[in-house]
């Protein structure tokens, strides 16, 4: 199938070959028949693509921040090579898509294939939501003025913040998509509607849907409501406009009544004047996008509603509400359509829209039967031709999983050691597409089973969220294949268990990416200490920075920090050591309530030959402090490695420190050390025992901080 995306480093917009998404849980999969454009929020993106960096800069203030303090901790190259990797990777485009229902997963019940429908899915032939995010369409609306459903749902968000009653006045100010679809909702209410803008095409429409009218550009917009409010005021304005300048709030606040309400639901400086508000006890409130439900993973991935009893309008009832005045012809949406495109010209469409030609709604036109990826034979899979290569290597990989790491960290590698990349299985949207493009991998899937039944394949790398891994794995094992598993191995031990019968029944080889063990410093630390004549210390800072409570690394999806991240730690320092955990203590931090903080832990492990580990994983530190810290002491003598940049030496044979030439947490050695393992057919560069070891003491440390275990031997 074909979808639209761009690239924040040039700008450019274009259209790419995806396999077709496919349904699961509580997914709804939808041939899309049209979609809107949202010339605002779409029209930024572009813009900001096609400006230098410095325009960029200037756009994101806050990231330059993060991106100085990231090379005072990280050094220039690694910084540089984030940066670049992040402005090069396109973003799909869209949030305004009608169709008809394909496939359902397991976990819906109220959508049925052939059902029309509207969702915030992209522009692309083939969509893939979850069920909350989905709305039917009644059969005397059309697919395109469906298309509008999310962006006037936006604006139906904010209308319910400002809470109009029968009777008000209220300002729309900035009569874009959202503000004349505004006017239409706002009319329907029982609203007297005074539209603002200094276009007058926009002006002339927004008359025609029966506002009244003032242009911005030609009177004094604040003594004008005045005016016609008869010395009052607006009870309420709504801010649909993308401005920086904070001359519309400050405009809002003085045509607003004693106690109006103002609510943000475009882009505006916010500068604003205490004086204006404090005489008039405004309210201020920024709305967020459709309505609740928006950015709670939850609910818009997990397809988890909130009960309508207690929250009435959420994203989907707002869909619902929309296009049930829609259907009543309360609000109508076609005079807005000032372009249509055919999906393959969509190119022009963005040009249109980010040019001075006027436009207002453009809609994206689909093929009667969306196309398949050329034959159609198979839908869910992309062969691609690949320039013959001698593949060097001797090693035909798949990967499964085409996030950050996979395209940051792994796949170059591969192609520098001239891998033969048979597959890239990715579930949902294009990055599989984008990946297989970049590495030249021979097919791109968003069937997992294509994988397992290929015999080509020898060695799979399981790059995905980890609560999936185990199974993954076991799969792949049974396969046939050797597998590389980004760390964790299991989240649970029942699944460790499973994991360890199949890859000891399997003769295949197993590892997990503990990449800092082969770190250079790593393995210069590790030769002094295996010529010790005492018990080593170690003392391991992690300065993971803080996450959001409901970030998926913190959820069942991701098992926690601990066992998703804090493992590594643990295997450094199993590696560091050469002896086996005999006991582990985890003391989680607490709030003032009680309530444990699982990712504030100090971890306690004992050796076999006496040796101790302190680690320290801690999700409150300075951003512009070090992530991490390793200290090794041991007979007299001090070894530190300070964020995988430099080696500090005490009273150890050579220079006092060593700089690398760039930050090395051994990424590149691992991979090295696993593609000659499956070459020469073993050993795995970390023996089976040890990773079931390490992973057993992960889980054990990861329901620890959770308050689930105490001491462990």
């Amino acid at each position: 199938m074909k979808q639209v995306l761009q690239r924040l480093d040039d700008g450019r917009t274009y259209l790419l070959d995806v396999p077709v998404p496919a349904a699961s849980g509580v997914k709804v999969v939808i041939r899309t028949q049209a979609s809107l454009i949202s010339a605002g929020t779409e029209r930024m993106l572009v813009e900001f693509g096609k400006g230098n960096l410095l325009d960029k800069a200037r756009a994101q203030p806050e990231k330059v921040k993060d991106v100085l303090s990231k090379i005072r901790t990280d050094g220039l190259l690694s910084t540089l090579d984030a940066v670049q990797s992040k402005l090069g990777t396109p973003i799909p485009l869209g949030y305004c898509n009608a169709g008809v229902v394909v496939d359902v997963g397991s976990g819906v019940s109220r959508f049925r294939i052939g059902d029309r429908v509207v969702s915030n899915g992209p522009h692309a032939e083939y969509v893939v939501v979850p069920h909350t995010l989905v709305a039917k369409i009644p059969d005397n609306v059309s697919l395109e003025c469906a298309a509008f459903t999310p962006i006037a749902a936006i604006g139906l968000q904010g209308i319910r913040l400002a809470q109009p009653t029968l009777g008000e006045t209220v300002i729309v100010y900035g009569l874009g998509l959202i503000g004349l679809l505004c006017v239409q909702l706002l009319r329907a209410n029982g609203c007297n509607v005074i539209g603002v803008d200094r276009s007058a095409a926009r002006l002339s429409l927004a008359a025609r849907l029966g506002a009244r009218v003032l242009d911005g550009s030609t009177v004094d917009v604040v003594d004008q409501v005045t005016t016609l409010t008869d010395g009052r005021g607006a009870d309420a304005v709504l801010l649909t406009l993308a401005s920086e300048s904070d001359e519309p709030v400050r405009d809002a606040a003085r045509m607003s009544r004693k106690r109006g309400r103002l609510v943000l639901v475009g882009v505006t400086g916010l500068n604003l004047a205490r004086d204006e508000f404090f005489k008039k006890e405004l309210t201020f409130q920024v709305s967020c996008s459709y309505g609740p439900g928006r950015y709670d993973p939850q609910y818009e991935e997990r397809g988890v509603d909130y009960p309508a009893g207690y929250v009435r309008w959420t994203e989907q009832r707002n869909f619902e509400a929309v296009l049930g005045a829609m259907s009543a012809g309360q609000i109508d949406p076609g005079p807005l359509i000032t372009h249509r495109f055919d999906l393959a010209e969509a190119s022009r469409a963005y040009e249109l829209i980010t040019s001075d030609a006027p436009s207002i709604g453009v809609v994206l036109r689909y093929p009667d039967e969306a196309s398949t990826n050329g034959n159609g034979a198979h839908p869910r899979r992309i062969e691609r031709v690949v320039n013959p290569v001698s593949h060097a290597s001797g090693t035909t990989a798949a990967v499964i999983g085409a996030g950050n790491f996979a395209t940051r960290i792994l796949l170059p590698i591969l192609k520098q050691r001239n891998v033969r990349l048979r597959t890239i299985a990715s579930s949902g949207g294009p990055s599989g597409a984008i990946a297989g493009a970049a590495f030249d991998a021979e097919r791109v899937t968003a069937d997992v089973d294509d994988i397992f039944a290929d015999a080509t394949v020898d060695t799979v790398f399981v790059l995905t969220r980890h609560d999936s891994h185990a199974s993954l794995v076991v799969r792949a094992l049974e396969a046939g294949k050797h597998v590389f598993v980004e760390k964790p191995l299991a989240l649970t031990t029942e699944d460790l268990d499973r994991v360890e019968r199949a890859a000891q029944s399997s003769g295949r080889l197993l590892m997990v990416g503990f990449n800092r063990r082969f770190a250079p410093f790593s393995r210069e630390v590790a030769s002094h200490l295996a010529a010790r004549s005492g018990p080593v210390a170690l003392n391991i800072t992690v300065n993971a920075g803080a996450i959001p409570r409901d970030h998926w690394t913190q959820s069942d999806v991701g098992g926690g920090r601990i066992v998703g991240e804090a493992c590594h730690s643990i295997d450094l320092a199993r590696a560091l050591v050469g002896q086996e955990i005999t006991r582990l203590h985890v003391t989680p931090a607490a709030m003032r309530t009680g309530e444990l903080v699982d990712d504030i832990a100090a971890l306690s492990l004992s050796f076999a030959d006496g040796s101790i580990a302190s680690i320290s994983y801690l999700a409150n530190g300075a951003k512009s402090y070090p992530k991490e810290r390793v200290e090794c002491f041991f007979d007299g003598r001090t070894l530190v490695i300070d964020n995988w940049r430099k080696l500090r030496r005490f009273n150890v044979r050579g220079p006092l420190f060593e700089l690398g030439k760039r930050q090395d947490k051994g990424h590149a050695a691992e991979i090295d050390a696993w593609l000659s393992a499956v070459q020469r057919g073993g050993p795995s560069p970390i023996p089976l025992d040890e990773l079931i070891e390490v992973s057993r003491w992960a889980i054990r440390a990861g329901r620890a901080a959770r308050g689930q275990l105490g001491v462990e031997r």
